[in-house]
């Protein structure tokens, strides 16, 4: 990947795991990297730990609790304070199976954090990657889904799981949702001629700490088996990174879902335009924007 010298990115969950690789690969070439995070110390042990490894790079940590919609707008409000470009955000934080509860605003924990969080991180944003776009070198927006959408299913009159609760279920709508905003926001910004592009990407089955909410006995099976057949956190990183680096992915060649590093097919309810706006209409409505 060329050198990123220059340039910001914000990497949501980049304390540990898969965000973690994005962080200090992207800090490695040059970039101006900001973990949003809800745990403090994991947060900044980060960034100790890749200021150790690359005396010049430049990471930092802000607090960042996507079950939080105050918390999602003090860090916006933080972050534009300072004035600075933003050419890269990687949507990458994320629940998975976790026993059913809410958020701090009341919406069901795998689409509150999953999908609404972010959806408002990066409306909230989405002025000044715009503005920091260039010819020949895109801003991009970068959401880490999961194969696991394929049997997702978009209920708009029941999006917070009240029916009939399955954590596996809600995991799945949640990443659902999240290529279905990507899509969707991807097309308004070509119909509007912006320097700025938006994917989706699934890392594959990786080896990391999102697994820890399985059944014990499950879990524990779980933990022989990662060693052996999922990818480590480095492996999954890779098609994040592209996705964020690439300059294949530059101008109209952006976009998509991409797998395995190369751009890949999905449901066909992914392309079901209706359903993108009726999402996305209904989202807007649930956070007060305009």
């Amino acid at each position: 990947m060329p050198r990123q010298d220059g340039k910001v990115a914000i990497v949501t969950g980049g304390g540990r795991g898969i965000g973690f690789e994005v962080v200090r690969y992207m800090a490695m070439l040059g970039a101006h990297v900001i973990i949003g995070g809800r745990d403090e110390q994991e947060g900044l042990a980060a960034v100790r730990r890749i200021c150790e490894e690359y005396k010049e790079a430049k990471v930092e940590f802000t607090k960042l609790d996507l079950a939080s919609l105050q918390s999602v707008r003090q860090f916006v409000q933080s972050f534009k304070e300072r004035d600075l470009p933003l050419n890269i955000l990687v949507n990458n934080a994320g629940v998975m199976l976790v026993p059913e509860s809410r958020t701090e605003d009341g919406f069901e924990q795998h689409f509150g954090v999953n999908y609404l969080g972010h959806f408002l991180l990066t409306w909230l944003l989405l002025d000044t990657l715009k503005d920091s776009g260039k010819c020949g070198y895109f801003s991009r927006v970068v959401n880490v889904s999961s194969s696991a959408h394929r049997i997702g299913k978009i209920r708009l009159n029941d999006l917070n799981s009240c029916q009939c609760y399955s954590a596996h279920d809600a995991y799945c709508h949640s990443k659902l949702a999240q290529l279905l905003f990507s899509s969707h926001l991807h097309q308004e910004l070509q119909r509007g001629g912006f320097l700025l592009s938006s994917c989706a990407v699934d890392p594959g089955m990786v080896d990391t700490a999102l697994y820890r909410h399985l059944w014990t006995p499950i879990c524990l099976a779980q933990n022989v088996f990662a060693r052996l057949l999922f990818r480590t956190p480095v492996e999954g990183a890779a098609t994040v990174l592209f996705a964020a680096l690439s300059p294949a992915l530059e101008g109209e060649c952006g976009g998509g879902y991409w797998a395995n590093g190369r751009r890949e097919m999905t449901t066909p309810t992914t392309f079901d335009l209706q359903l993108q706006l009726s999402l996305w209409e209904t989202s807007v409505q649930l956070l007060g924007l305009q």
